[in-house]
């Protein structure tokens, strides 16, 4: 009996402490909301996250201040408030705390709610400016929505309105680690998928702080560029290619995952299957220790037999280097040489077509067919068919590739000279496959034509990697200018994703059927810019309408893109604007500054843009004179001239080399070749070949004014009289228009192989018709 009263003594004290305990945390709940709720929020985020701040030296430790940070996800709020060392009051949209409980947690920070209308956005603005007054930290996603690409939008002008009559200071900060977590949009929709990892690593990188009157584009730059640092200091956890290739392969299995125009299409399984055994040959047979080769040439078009010899190079963990094929043998045999360059992978179809002398080993894969051994073919079996993917990663070495290891060596269109080799690294290419797969959004049901050579950034980057990787049909033709074949690989395989250029775009208007491209959902150009009537007159056609992206060779290549229509998520912010290249990628930072001081531009005023990032090059293979020149301080110097909007688009128009000082002022080579196109564009209904490139402006010495306009365009019934007066008509001032005895007929205008104009080619041309002597004096340099 006395041990019966003693259990039920116990019950009763344990009931009364935890009664204490209840009434101890309502109590805290009612009179300190703020201590609770952190109290609550603090092990779970803990459990959830490991937190980690960059630069908190730049936080005031006192009085009034702005943050301004990135919006990736529903939780940045809450993790704000959990990093930061000081409380801040958040200015938020009510409407996402309508529920008691929401109201609660939004009182319990002294956070401002502001409703949709304008009287309560003013008293928001005025509880702000009034917080800053009395020393408070507040803090706001000047973006105004969540990024449904993980690019950074536009920054609306709400924060210079609560900075209106207050000398606080602007702290950018930038969010990383919340893309791809539950919370953000990442595969397209919230909440509904598997998170990346158990547990996220999160860093807040805190800038330096802005003074009160900074413009809102130089906010958003400091915010942007804190994106780049975060990137490229968490470059590390970029997928490995190699290994996202065996797992997309092992996926597709033995539906089709590539074909090509010699009619082979394979399926995953034996695309994985093939490789591998061609690794284990090239290795026994043909390539040296890879300390005496890391670099192996390839000279192969864009094709199925491409596809395999560039990923078991990678397999093998070498460094690849397309061949351009359009060039001659001696430019080529300076590329073999700059990049140590010993065995050049080939074909005989390819080579008896091409008559190259090359100074290296020529490997022909068709004598493979015979040296495969039964142990080759087993292991191919196995590793295809039978290894789980992980397993096979760590037999072939794939888990030891470093962020930083070279993937590629491309050379650089020679566009104004000898082409250079840019190393670029695993990093460099993995992030542009992931900025494809965030904005373009590929999938297993896409099929991308692939008609861009591998040799050529754009193609090598996307219709290479990004399509083997992330799961779509490639489909390869070794020509983009060969218009009809193009038209019938789409129509056969229903090609939904088509990657050119302007030039080949003009092609496929008057040689494609419609019905041939009635598939396509997505077309992106670039490597030069997009007529205006370009857009019209394929969307008339085909029913898609086209849009622009920008990139160089040093930057892997890709820069920017608007997103294409029908893979637009975009709400309340736009996400493509025509006649811009797009917003730049989640982790790059484009700065736009004076040529003459390097003093950074505002919002659309032009100058020389500069890019950094995760995607800028190694440097230039064998060349740190090069490199030094065109990389400072982490960034890209890209010759180009470009301006971006206050929307953050990016807006190229020009290249520094195609500007003229003529008398002091800066002409456009551009301006004064788009006006003079329109003028001898062919009519609709004339059988001319309007994809054929009419007309280009360059310039040569000129002892009096500097430089002179030179015209090279094709045989036309208007004189000069006729294009000098269109030129005055549309607008051009004087110091534009081109002497009418700078207007030259040729044949052809020179064009490189991947379509862009040959700028040193049309400069030596114009020299030859001009001076022929100076010609063969620049040809001679160069």
């Amino acid at each position: 009996m006395v041990h019966l009263l003693a259990i039920q003594s116990g019950w009763w004290t344990l009931l009364g402490a935890v009664g204490l305990v209840a009434v101890g945390v309502i109590a805290l709940a009612i009179l300190n909301p703020r201590l609770f709720v952190r109290s609550c929020f603090r092990p779970m985020l803990a459990l959830l996250y490991s937190k980690r701040l960059v630069g908190e030296e730049n936080f005031p430790k006192t009085g009034g201040a702005v943050v301004i940070c990135n919006h990736a996800s529903w939780l940045d709020g809450i993790l704000l408030l959990w990093m930061l060392p000081r409380n801040a009051r958040f200015i938020v949209d009510g409407g996402n705390f309508d529920g008691k409980f929401a109201q609660y947690l939004a009182g319990a920070f002294d956070t401002i709610l502001m409703a949709a209308n304008v009287k309560s956005i003013g008293r928001a603005l005025k509880a702000g400016r009034q917080g800053l007054h009395d020393g408070h930290v507040i803090a706001i996603f000047p973006e105004g929505t969540i990024t449904r690409s993980g690019q950074l939008q536009a920054f609306r002008p709400g924060v210079t309105k609560i900075l209106k009559g207050t000398d606080v200071p602007i702290v950018p900060m930038f969010l990383d680690g919340m893309w791809g977590s539950l919370f953000s949009f990442s595969e397209g929709k919230f909440f509904w998928k598997w998170p990346a990892w158990p547990r996220r690593q999160l860093t807040l990188y805190i800038g330096t702080p802005l003074p009160v009157d900074a413009p809102l584009d130089r906010m958003r730059n400091a915010v942007q560029q804190l994106g780049s640092k975060a990137m490229i200091e968490q470059r590390q956890r970029m997928p490995k290619l190699p290994c996202q290739i065996v797992r997309a392969w092992k996926k597709r299995g033995g539906k089709m995952q590539n074909a090509d125009s010699s009619g082979v299409e394979l399926s995953g399984r034996m695309m994985l299957l093939r490789t591998l055994v061609l690794q284990r040959i090239l290795r026994r047979e043909v390539l040296l220790d890879p300390k005496q080769e890391p670099t192996v040439g390839i000279l192969l078009p864009p094709s199925v037999a491409g596809v395999a010899v560039n990923v078991a190079m990678a397999f093998e963990r070498r460094t690849a280097a397309n061949l351009n094929y359009t060039v001659s043998s001696d430019v080529l045999n300076r590329c073999i040489e700059s990049a140590g360059i010993k065995h050049v992978l080939t074909s005989v179809r390819f080579m008896e077509k091409m008559n190259f002398d090359l100074d290296a080993d020529v490997v022909l894969l068709e004598d493979f067919k015979d040296k495969a051994t039964l142990g080759d073919k087993i292991w191919g079996v196995i590793g295809a068919y039978l290894l789980p993917a992980f397993c096979l990663e760590r037999l072939l070495g794939l888990r030891k590739i470093a962020c930083d290891d070279l993937l590629a060596v491309i050379f650089t269109s020679g566009s104004t000279g000898t082409p250079k080799g840019v190393m670029l690294s695993h990093a460099n290419i993995s992030h542009n496959v992931e900025a494809i797969k965030q904005s373009v959004r590929l999938d297993s049901d896409d099929v991308v034509l692939g008609i861009l050579p591998f040799f050529h950034s754009f193609g090598y980057a996307v219709t290479l990697w990004a399509v083997q990787t992330l799961g779509p049909q490639g489909v390869y033709h070794f020509n983009p200018l060969d218009a009809r074949q193009v038209g019938k690989l789409a129509e056969k395989y229903q090609a939904t994703v088509l990657l050119g250029t302007p030039t080949f775009l003009r092609g496929y208007l008057r040689r494609i059927e419609p019905g041939q491209f009635a598939s396509l959902d997505v077309v992106v150009v670039g490597a030069e810019k997009m007529p205006a009537d370009l857009f019209e007159s394929f969307e008339k056609r085909f029913g898609v309408r086209p849009v622009e992206g920008y990139g160089t060779t040093e930057l892997s290549p890709l820069v920017s893109v608007n997103i294409p229509p029908s893979r637009s998520a975009a709400k309340f912010q736009p996400d493509r604007f025509e006649g811009s290249v797009g917003r730049p990628f989640p982790g790059i930072s484009a700065k736009v500054v004076s040529p003459e001081d390097g003093s950074e531009r505002g919002a659309g005023e032009d100058g020389l843009l500069l890019i950094t990032g995760p995607n800028v090059m190694q440097g230039y293979m064998g060349r740190e004179d090069l490199t030094s020149e065109v990389l400072q301080d982490g960034w890209y110097i890209t010759g180009d001239i470009a301006n971006v909007d206050k929307e953050g688009f990016l807006h190229i128009t020009g290249r520094q080399s195609r500007f003229s000082k003529i008398g002091g002022e800066m002409v456009p080579h551009i301006r004064v070749e788009e006006e003079l196109a329109k003028q001898l564009l062919v009519d609709d209904d004339d059988d001319g070949e309007d994809d054929v490139l009419r007309v280009c402006v360059t310039a040569i010495p000129d002892a009096k004014k500097g430089e002179r306009l030179i015209v090279l365009q094709l045989p036309s019934e208007k004189d000069p009289s006729d294009l000098r007066k269109g030129l005055t008509e549309a607008g051009l001032p004087n110091l534009f228009l081109p002497a009418a005895d700078a207007f030259y007929t040729v044949e052809e205008i020179p064009v490189l192989g991947t379509g862009k104009l040959d700028l040193k080619g049309a400069r030596v041309l114009a020299e030859q018709l001009t001076d022929p002597a100076a010609a063969n004096e620049t040809q001679a340099s160069g």
